[in-house]
């Protein structure tokens, strides 16, 4: 085994620790990335919160979107050499034979993707710890080349969650959009719809986020809470993208998408009620979406390094990781924390 350095969950309280990580000796289709950079999203805190109290005495290491650079590479590996800047997502291996992995959808893997961190490795049946840490061991088709100069670490998680939907949903020129709350997911979302050429309007419960959201490149903007502002946008967006972590009655942005039209549901993934009227009134659709597929994710980073589109982000040493998720718990970063992993090093 090789060892690395990361912040590892203690089950009692929760709260994250500095520890000595296992990781696996390389295989021949494996990469060792030096993780410079990972990204702290809303997963890796309910993950820590459901890890509280846990008894069985599993470890948990979270962090699922993160940069860095390739150290070492397997005997097998051809497209990666040390040195390579990379970028890895939340789905580090899949079974590569099912439909959904044939048609490039690795996210949707019948046998069920493994995760970057609490996933279950196909190979050895071990836990996988993710990268709130200073190395990772990952599948080299799983690793993504990160084009020059793009700063991509929220891009692995938040930035396909909202590209994949709009893209099969057909989002560009013409398109109306509206990106329902306006946080690491909303944000990206706004920049992606209108570099697609989409003309985007925010929805949101704070009209204080109105300068922010023309900043991004909105150019309209509804409180949700006024009533007369939701009745004009009425039957108004070709797609809706609801990115609310929050449970949420989703009857009055259903109300705004247009006939034929589809809410996208990016943000809460719990149970939901919806009246059928809502839906059959304009034979409105409903859809879900979460992470991406390979084909998916490489399309994403070159669209963004394109079109210069990266995460607002808030840059931490890794050191205040618990500090980040305190805040983060009561939304208090705009709109993105990244974790700087360069103080796990042994001489910091």
């Amino acid at each position: 085994m090789r060892f690395t350095a990361g912040w590892q969950a203690d089950s009692t309280t929760g709260t994250l620790r500095r520890a000595s990580l296992e990781r696996r000796e390389l295989r021949p289709d494996d990469i060792a990335v030096r993780v410079e950079y990972c990204g702290v999203c809303h997963s890796d805190l309910h993950a820590l919160q459901a890890h509280r109290g846990d008894a069985s005495g599993g470890v948990l290491v979270p962090g699922h979107e993160f940069t860095g650079v390739v150290t070492e590479v397997g005997g097998a590996v051809s497209g990666f050499s040390p040195g390579d800047p990379v970028a890895v997502g939340n789905i580090v291996d899949s079974c590569g034979a099912c439909p959904m992995c044939r048609a490039g959808q690795e996210n949707f893997c019948h046998a069920f993707p493994v995760l970057t961190y609490g996933g279950t490795d196909r190979r050895d049946g071990s836990t996988t710890l993710g990268g709130y840490s200073r190395e990772y061991v990952v599948r080299d088709h799983f690793a993504y080349l990160l084009p020059a100069g793009l700063d991509a670490a929220p891009l692995l998680c938040a930035g396909v969650t909202v590209w994949e939907p709009m893209q099969a949903l057909g989002v560009g020129p013409g398109s109306t959009v509206a990106v329902a709350g306006l946080g690491g997911l909303g944000h990206l979302a706004v920049k992606m719809a209108s570099a697609l050429g989409a003309t985007v309007t925010v929805i949101s419960r704070s009209p204080g986020k109105a300068d922010e959201a023309h900043g991004l490149g909105a150019s309209g903007f509804v409180v949700s809470t006024d009533p007369g502002q939701m009745g004009a946008v009425r039957d108004q967006f070709d797609v809706v993208v609801d990115t609310i972590s929050a449970p949420h009655d989703l009857a009055p942005y259903l109300r705004t998408v247009t006939m034929d039209g589809t809410l996208s549901l990016l943000g809460h993934l719990g149970p939901v009620t919806v009246n059928a009227t809502d839906l059959l009134i304009g034979r409105k659709k409903l859809s879900a979406s979460g992470s991406g597929g390979r084909p998916s994710t490489s399309a994403m980073l070159r669209f963004c390094a394109a079109h210069g589109i990266t995460a607002d982000i808030e840059l931490l040493p890794s050191s205040q990781v618990n500090q980040a998720h305190e805040r983060l718990e009561r939304n208090d970063v705009r709109y993105r924390f990244v974790l700087d992993m360069s103080d796990l090093d042994p001489s910091s």
